[in-house]
């Protein structure tokens, strides 16, 4: 008897590998850049997330932004924040494909549409009342939760921002990178 399977994707070595390079691409823009913004500080590990669910695909840009992500909390000193990230960040990279690019039609995806800028607030609203909501919980206070909701709204921002012209740049030059179907 052959079991159900509800997903018709299979992993490959080339996939596997691919999804390992952009979990450390993750990794490094969350972990190393440091944005400055009115109530603390960003980094572009979402932009990256984005541009990898973007232009590799969904599966590999749902583990490249977990695990890279998770990584950062680690060896960022954050450990307690491991598990909350895993979640909100795997919420974050299916928000954006499925409003971004789950029905698109065949070819790649454009950069500038409507579709696309919508997924990349609503997936930046998902990471925002994610960590609001886990923030709560762990501090054990609905007001401090909701004190680091303005710099996440605003890192949210600084991401929607990176990700276009990079996204702008690797279309043009790497449009190779989006070829099958996911």
């Amino acid at each position: 008897m052959k079991a159900a399977n509800a997903s018709s994707y299979h992993w490959t070595v080339h996939a596997l590998c691919l999804a390992a390079v952009m979990t450390a691409v993750v990794f490094l823009m969350t972990f190393v850049p440091k944005i400055p913004i009115p109530l603390g500080y960003a980094h572009l590990g979402d932009a990256a997330i984005f541009l990898v669910v973007f232009f590799v695909g969904r599966h590999e840009g749902l583990l490249a932004g977990c695990l890279g992500s998770a990584l950062a909390d680690l060896l960022g000193g954050f450990p307690v924040w491991i598990g909350p990230t895993l979640l909100i960040k795997f919420l974050m990279a299916e928000t954006f494909w499925q409003i971004a690019l789950r029905n698109r039609e065949e070819g790649r995806a454009k950069i500038f549409s409507p579709r696309v800028f919508v997924g990349l607030v609503l997936a930046c609203l998902v990471m925002a009342a994610g960590y609001t909501l886990f923030g709560a919980m762990l501090y054990d206070s609905l007001a401090l939760g909701l004190s680091s909701a303005p710099g996440l709204l605003m890192e949210g921002a600084v991401n929607i921002a990176a990700f276009y012209p990079v996204a702008a740049v690797l279309y043009r030059k790497a449009g190779f990178l989006y070829t099958r179907e996911h």
